[in-house]
């Protein structure tokens, strides 16, 4: 695993220098939007809904629908003007009872490893943590927005928990649950017994992710049974291939030559396509000479011309 950030935990007047790590990673079928009759992978442009042009990355803002609708264009000396907070400090608020934060508002999980020089103070942390059974309530920036998190202990690691803010979880309301409805005396009695029939320990080995499988195995069938298709490489994005052996010996060639006063096999290949000083000249020598002979005939023309006029404007005299 790679850190994706360096800190330290505040606990009272102890740092204790951590590394932060994603605790999870997303295992969910991706698919590529294809071309159906050749593969060819479709592609999405930046145009702009009024004018209709493409717009290049470097000319694309933020910008802030109101709620009437209206688009306030946000610039980066606005953006720059807003509280934000790059601390490398995880600082714990307070500690919690774990039954307190409802399941609901955990966002995204990480390890913390301790440094070298914080695994002291950071197995205190933990331990404390354990024997209290509450959770650590903390402020920290990730990036550069700070949010909410907890710190409780996983497995002996202490694992950060993002938290949603509390405005960001919705309020149920259902029309259909509004009404004091409950389950009878005899209802409630079958239900129990069959939750009693159903109860179990959990165990995250049991149950696996069929529909992943299967689609593994339906690409690898269609692999096996040469059903693929080909893709041509795409308009414009084609990249000269250097061979980096050819390169070197056409660098260790020259290298050669230059000591000796010669010219590489690679430089004579080259040199074979250009018209040496010699062959120049002998062109333009033959060139000049066509163009001579080509204006002779044109003179022996002109004249034969001028006396068959001559000729006939004698004889029509006479």
């Amino acid at each position: 695993m790679r850190a994706i950030w360096k800190g330290a935990v505040s606990f009272g007047l102890v740092n204790v220098p951590v590394r932060l790590f994603s605790a999870t990673e997303n295992h969910d079928v991706q698919f590529r939007q294809v071309h159906e009759k050749d593969g060819g992978r479709i592609k999405y442009q930046r145009v702009c809904s009024i004018d209709g042009e493409e717009v290049p990355y470097s000319d694309i803002a933020k910008g802030y629908e109101a709620a009437d609708g209206q688009m306030v264009v946000l610039t980066d000396e606005d953006l720059k003007s807003l509280p934000t907070r790059s601390t490398k400090e995880i600082s714990i608020e307070k500690f919690v009872p774990s039954e307190q934060i409802d399941p609901l508002l955990f966002d995204k999980s990480y390890y913390l490893e301790p440094d070298k020089t914080g695994l002291k103070p950071y197995v205190l942390l933990r331990d404390a943590l354990e024997k209290a059974d509450r959770m650590a309530l903390v402020t920290v920036s990730v990036r550069t927005r700070m949010t909410l998190a907890v710190l409780r202990v996983r497995d002996g690691v202490i694992v950060l928990q993002t938290l949603l803010w509390a405005d960001e979880v919705r309020a149920p309301e259902f029309e259909s649950l509004s009404e004091e409805t409950h389950a009878t005396a005899k209802e409630l009695a079958m239900a129990s017994s069959l939750v009693d029939s159903l109860s179990g320990d959990y165990e995250p080995d049991e149950f696996e992710d069929d529909y992943s499988e299967a689609v593994t195995q339906l690409v690898a069938t269609k692999i096996e049974g040469g059903d693929i298709t080909e893709m041509p490489e795409a308009k414009g994005e084609e990249t000269e291939v250097v061979d980096l052996l050819a390169a070197l010996q056409r660098s260790v060639d020259k290298a050669k030559a230059a000591k000796t006063g010669g010219s590489s096999a690679s430089d004579a290949d080259s040199d074979s396509e250009k018209p040496t000083k010699k062959t120049a000249a002998k062109a333009t020598a033959t060139k000049a000479t066509t163009q001579k002979s080509a204006a002779k005939k044109t003179t022996a023309k002109k004249s034969t011309a001028k006396t068959t006029a001559k000729k006939a404007a004698t004889k029509k005299a006479s």
